[in-house]
């Protein structure tokens, strides 16, 4: 008679498992062994096949959500173009110039401005790195500008943060080129809101203050010693001006540039750059609040940017304020130094160390400030 089926097998064995020997009996341990290793290796391998297409969805839609974060400032590239006879003339080799700017709305003056506008020139070897910051009291002949309502703003001899209010980005670039002969690659537009995003996905940066801080423009209030900054307690902070220090804008860039080194610093030494899990939250919080024209509106784009300053030498990256003094008939108002901020505009434009440029330039003999080209306005707003 033929055989049941289980008993060919071997009582309750599983389908496709050793069958018995001739003689009925079970098959060996080791055997058994063998066949449960291989159906949990395969089973293993099954879910992990599954665990890796999921990683690699998730990990392509958090791609596509960060760089779709960014948007292309197209009305600023629009405004260039229509002026694009008057510009410098565009640099030889890889060197970059990166135009910075940190945007505010200000509720008293009713309009956007830029206080914070930094220079960021990338050696065309990648070995040096210089970002020069500009004040925003500098006085500078200001080209007539397309405004946010259609018109134009006059051309006028007015401070340097005008030309944000005035015509955005396009007209801070025309008239930083204007006043450096310098040709600015690329922008990149930082609005302050996101920059609080950012300084809360690492978890604060912290200062220590040798005195109390207060400032009711901005709601700063701090105690002497070590703090924490996070939101708006980071923004106030280097937002900061006439109730801290000696009151001046020039105070004000240099506690700016101080504290946007201990972020980058935390950010490269607490391990965020390696950990997807902290990366993710700084990239998110950083793209949302970023505005860049079509050379810098992709994640990959600024990553090439992002692993330059990376791959810097240790002291490579050094800050520097265009050469001024105050201002002989404006006590609110500052004017370049000459030679010093001609020597730094050519070494910028010639891919030489800002620094080396200064240091020549002090031993040269001063010259007396030329004349406005155009006649001085005066800001209500100071």
């Amino acid at each position: 008679m033929p055989q049941d089926k289980n008993t060919a097998q071997g009582e309750g064995a599983p389908e496709g498992a050793p069958a018995s020997t001739s003689e009925g009996a079970p098959a060996s341990a080791s055997v058994w062994a063998r066949f449960r290793a291989r159906r949990t290796l395969r089973l293993m391998c099954a879910g992990l096949a599954v665990l890796v297409g999921l990683t690699g969805v998730a990990g392509w839609l958090a791609y596509r959500k960060i760089d779709s974060n960014i948007r292309t400032d197209e009305a600023t590239a629009a405004a260039l173009a229509e002026h694009g006879a008057e510009r410098p003339a565009r640099h030889p080799g890889t060197a970059q110039n990166i135009l910075l700017l940190g945007s505010d709305w200000r509720k008293e003056a009713g309009s956007e401005r830029s206080d914070t506008v930094m220079l960021l020139h990338l050696a065309a070897d990648r070995r040096r790195a210089e970002v020069l910051s500009v004040p925003r009291d500098l006085r500078v002949d200001m080209p007539s500008c397309l405004r946010p309502d259609g018109g134009y703003s006059l051309a006028q001899n007015a401070q340097f943060n005008w030309a944000f209010q005035f015509g955005g980005a396009a007209c801070t670039i025309r008239t930083l080129e204007k006043l450096t002969g310098i040709r600015i690659d690329h922008h990149l537009t930082v609005d302050f809101k996101g920059f609080t995003k950012i300084v809360d996905a690492v978890g604060g940066v912290e200062v220590d203050l040798k005195k109390p801080e207060h400032d009711p423009n901005v709601g700063l209030d701090l105690s002497a010693g070590k703090h924490v900054l996070k939101g708006q307690t980071a923004l106030s902070y280097v937002r900061a001006r006439q109730y801290v220090g000696d009151g001046s804008d020039l105070n004000r860039i240099s506690r700016q540039q101080d504290f946007v080194n201990r972020l980058v610093a935390k950010i490269r030494g607490n391990g965020t750059l390696t950990n997807p899990a902290r990366l993710y939250p700084v990239l998110d919080a950083a793209t949302a609040s970023l505005t860049a024209d079509s050379g810098l509106d992709s994640l990959s784009e600024l990553y090439e940017v992002a692993d330059s300053l990376r791959a810097l030498p240790q002291g490579a990256l050094t800050f520097t304020t265009l050469p001024h003094h105050q201002a002989p008939d404006h006590w609110y108002r500052l004017d370049l130094e000459q030679p010093e901020a001609r020597r730094v505009f050519d070494a910028v434009k010639k891919d030489e160390p800002v620094l080396l440029a200064l240091e020549k330039a002090r031993k040269e003999p001063s010259e007396e400030n030329p004349e406005p080209e155009f006649e001085p306005v005066h800001d209500e707003y100071e």
